[in-house]
């Protein structure tokens, strides 16, 4: 199996570059696929030996080569994230891998990489711009509700039916969020959430869901947390660049919390007696 995970995580190093390419490029005009790749500050169009990734951001010293400016540093936290997402299907999705390569995994895992890939490139524009892009979430969206027709599961001798608890799961994580973007009127919570979580909500079904969502609460919480510990670590130097009243988004923990349920198969249960195995 480690020769399946190690093609995976290469995949998915490639798939990172185009997903910055994706992040950096929606709704500014430019071509996604035929428009060459370009050094930002000097516009010199980038060789093919400039674009592999990771190597060429670490070889170069994280600059352009003509320019010498600096190469932000999400090419290749992107392109390792979704190098070790890639991988982390491939181990949910061949676990069991006793030496044949079954048809049905290699579609559930190429299913489910196109899925936490569309999920990667809303959390980076999320992190970057606070915004979700609708034509992104409703890419997820649509990809997940293949889930409820029964996509995903090949590996389980064709288990193909129809999955309505999932359905209604994504109705009730919608509604939930919606009516917090309503009740705050935006100020707590972004309709784009909502969107999002009707798609996690399809795609994870009622316990892996809630599952997803309590630890997404649990992640954003501990990053609040630490952000205010920062934020007071930098007052006392006089450096106070941290508010209280910065917007965070919280498309990142939604992610980030369904893809832990997912991968681990945390359940609802399974959390809850986490949670009193250690509170109490």
């Amino acid at each position: 199996m480690d020769s399946i995970v190690f093609f995976y995580f290469v995949l998915g190093l490639f798939v990172g570059s185009f997903l910055n390419v994706v992040v950096l490029r929606l709704n500014t005009g430019r071509d996604m696929v035929h428009s060459r790749s370009s050094c930002f500050s000097c516009g010199k169009t980038l060789s093919w030996y400039e674009l592999i990734p990771l190597v060429s951001f670490f070889v170069q010293n994280g600059r352009c080569r003509r320019c010498k400016s600096k190469i932000s540093w999400q090419y290749p936290i992107v392109e390792l994230t979704s190098g070790f997402l890639f991988a982390s299907v491939a181990w949910h999705e061949f676990g069991i891998w006793n030496g044949d390569v079954l048809i049905g995994q290699i579609l559930d895992s190429i299913f489910y990489i196109l899925i936490f890939s569309v999920l990667l490139a809303i959390t980076v524009y999320d992190a970057r711009h606070k915004i979700i892009p609708n034509i992104l979430v409703y890419v997820f969206d649509a990809l997940a509700f293949l889930t409820v027709l029964g996509f995903g599961n090949w590996s389980l001798l064709g288990d193909s039916s129809l999955k309505i608890e999932n359905f209604i799961t994504g109705l009730i994580f919608f509604s939930f969020f919606a009516g917090i973007w309503f009740l705050s009127q935006g100020r707590w919570m972004g309709f784009g959430d909502a969107k999002l979580a009707l798609g996690l909500g399809w795609l994870l079904g009622p316990s892996l869901g809630i599952a997803g969502l309590v630890l997404s609460f649990w992640i954003g919480a501990l990053f609040g947390l630490a952000a205010l510990s920062i934020r007071r670590l930098f007052s006392r130097w006089g450096r106070d660049t941290i508010s209280l009243q910065s917007e965070i988004p919280f498309a990142p923990f939604l992610v980030v919390g369904a893809f832990l349920a997912f991968l681990f198969d945390i359940g609802f249960f399974d959390l809850q007696n986490l949670f009193v195995l250690y509170v109490f």
